[in-house]
């Protein structure tokens, strides 16, 4: 189910699931990248994200809107046991019905079965592009029912993967030496 013809499709992103899940398969999304492949790939002009607003992660909220995803915050809680809880699914079934009549096809990113009665009526009403889901061992046995529109990011490790750049070491040259001009002659 995975056209592009359509121009003008949301993305709506349940940052828990989707960190978690990809966390559990051992690797980190680079949000960049990922921002890159909705468009490139899905045709997506807006990415919503929703997160639970932590004041000590200004800087990912910071980046997360400079790489062009519209950041949907969500109040948080602190649990006596010290975890930090924003649950964020009203907002996303929210937004999607706020931006219905604004987009072509929404591509909804979560493993959450919560979120089976709006993928549901999104494919009714012909507006589903897909659902895209983090880790294809780990995801509501709801969303099976959809097989067609399903997509997992399993295999987009390589693609989709944060990776450190590393500095590269200066071979005993140094910086601004030019290594082709012999400094004795």
């Amino acid at each position: 189910m995975t056209k592009r013809k359509n121009k003008n499709n949301y993305a709506f992103i349940d940052s828990q699931n989707l960190n978690l899940s990809i966390r559990n398969q051992k690797w980190t999304l680079d949000f960049k990248k990922f921002r890159k492949y909705l468009i490139d790939k899905y045709g997506i002009t807006k990415a919503f994200i929703f997160i639970g607003f932590v004041p000590q992660n200004q800087d990912l909220y910071t980046s997360l809107q400079k790489y062009g995803y519209i950041v949907v915050f969500k109040p948080t809680l602190t649990l006596p046991t010290g975890k930090v809880k924003g649950n964020v699914d009203a907002e996303l079934v929210l937004h999607a019905m706020i931006e219905y009549d604004n987009y072509d096809k929404a591509l909804i990113i979560t493993g959450d079965g919560d979120f089976y009665c709006l993928v549901d009526y999104l494919m009714k009403n012909n507006k589903l592009l897909n659902v895209m889901i983090p880790d294809r061992n780990n995801f509501s046995s709801l969303f099976r029912k959809l097989r067609p529109y399903l997509v997992f990011m399993n295999n987009l490790r390589k693609k989709l993967g944060y990776t450190r750049m590393k500095k590269k070491k200066k071979r005993g040259i140094a910086a601004g030496q030019n290594p082709l001009v012999n400094p004795s002659s």
